[in-house]
């Protein structure tokens, strides 16, 4: 233990932790994916969005929180994990009920979305777009010899037809992919918040010792 302990120890700087701003680009995303795939007048579409909130702005309250009270910080980082766990089944839910493909995490077009490492809404948007032009640039017919022609020429991409590049999936998947890195770095924050509070306490152990501490300087 530090010598002289600060009553308030350093709190806040929740704007560098990845799980905060993985969660405020996974709330972009769920409201522009919301306006344009959800009804907006449906209780559905307000959930997402507000799971989704929900998700950024508890860890933010509970990073500020924990300069008086870690079981405050705990507790608040666990809802956020809540909550973007409700987004994630209802990511889920909207691929299975539509027929749409849930990507394993193999999968060629999710991995080359985890090497992008977007950082904002507008670069998944374009992920998206470069996928649906890479499945319509591949068109392969035979000549009059048997012998394979590939077409590199823009073809129309039936969307009905081809759902692994349907933008709503596409755009489900990639939320998906965030959803999960953003649950497991709050997973090990929990982790580490709980280790935390059991070696040190709280505001009223940490109050004890500021106390002693002062007593014996004295």
């Amino acid at each position: 233990m530090a010598e002289h302990e600060p009553l308030i120890p350093k709190h806040g700087g929740y704007r560098k932790l990845k799980s905060f701003q993985l969660g405020q680009l996974i709330y972009d995303v769920t409201v522009r994916f919301c306006d344009k795939y959800i009804d907006r007048r449906s209780r559905t579409h307000d959930q997402m969005v507000q799971a989704a909130r929900s998700g950024v702005q508890n860890i933010a309250e509970g990073s500020q929180a924990s300069g008086t009270s870690k079981k405050t910080e705990l507790k608040l980082t666990n809802v956020a994990r809540a909550s973007l766990e409700e987004l994630r089944l209802d990511y889920e839910d909207f691929l299975r009920q539509r027929g749409l493909p849930l990507w394993p995490p193999e999968y060629p077009a999710l991995k080359r979305f985890k090497a992008r490492r977007c950082a904002r809404v507008e670069e998944v948007s374009a992920w998206i777009e470069e996928e649906r032009g890479r499945a319509g640039r591949t068109q392969t017919n035979t000549d009059g010899y048997g012998r394979t022609i590939t077409s590199t020429s823009t073809v129309f991409v039936d969307e009905s037809q081809c759902p692994s590049v349907n933008s709503s999936a596409l755009a489900a998947n990639a939320a998906l992919s965030l959803l999960n890195l953003c649950c497991y770095l709050l997973d090990r924050q929990l982790a580490v918040q709980a280790r935390a509070f059991e070696n040190e306490g709280g505001f009223t152990e940490r109050l004890y010792r500021v106390r002693q501490q002062r007593r014996k300087s004295k």
